[in-house]
């Protein structure tokens, strides 16, 4: 369906938010649509020049970061007129069952594991949904809830 002066995505960027917000519903709808397929498009086109530069350059920084003695981390190499930095971030994972096992027996042997570690303590929100009525009014004073950012999807309502 084509709708007569209807905004281009383009012409968003310029347009304040409150002309924005006083479009028709199917208008935001149309527009909100062609965002998520605009946003699809974009990620299958970086993930395919990604795919590419990682071809094309992932053994020369592998063999760079094996001279410097790293696993991880950023090298930069020229290429003809261009300087190309590749980075591989470092993940590191704890498997919590061995770390508290671990801080367990730093606090047996005397000494403050918090100088060693975060300490934390997480409750998942299903799990205190689950709980008795006593025991999440003794937890109720450790608990803020906080909002995250509104999401909207708008469909047309076909007949």
């Amino acid at each position: 369906m084509t709708i007569p002066n209807r905004p281009s995505l383009g012409d968003l960027i310029g347009m304040p938010v409150g002309d924005v917000a006083a479009l028709p519903a199917d208008m935001l709808a149309m527009l909100q649509e062609e965002v998520d397929e605009s946003l699809r498009r974009a990620k299958a086109v970086k993930d395919r020049l990604d795919g590419a530069l990682d071809r094309k350059y992932g053994t020369i920084a592998a063999e760079l970061r094996s001279r410097e003695g790293k696993d991880t981390g950023t090298v930069r190499f020229d290429d003809g007129a261009v300087t190309v930095a590749v980075d591989l971030p470092k993940k590191v994972d704890w498997d919590q069952e061995q770390l508290a096992a671990t801080v367990e027996r730093i606090r047996v042997a005397g000494d403050d594991p918090a100088e060693y570690v975060d300490l934390a303590f997480k409750v998942p929100e299903r799990k205190y949904a689950a709980w008795p009525a006593h025991i999440r009014t003794a937890f109720q004073a450790a608990r803020t809830v906080k909002t995250g950012k509104p999401s909207f999807v708008l469909k047309p309502i076909t007949p």
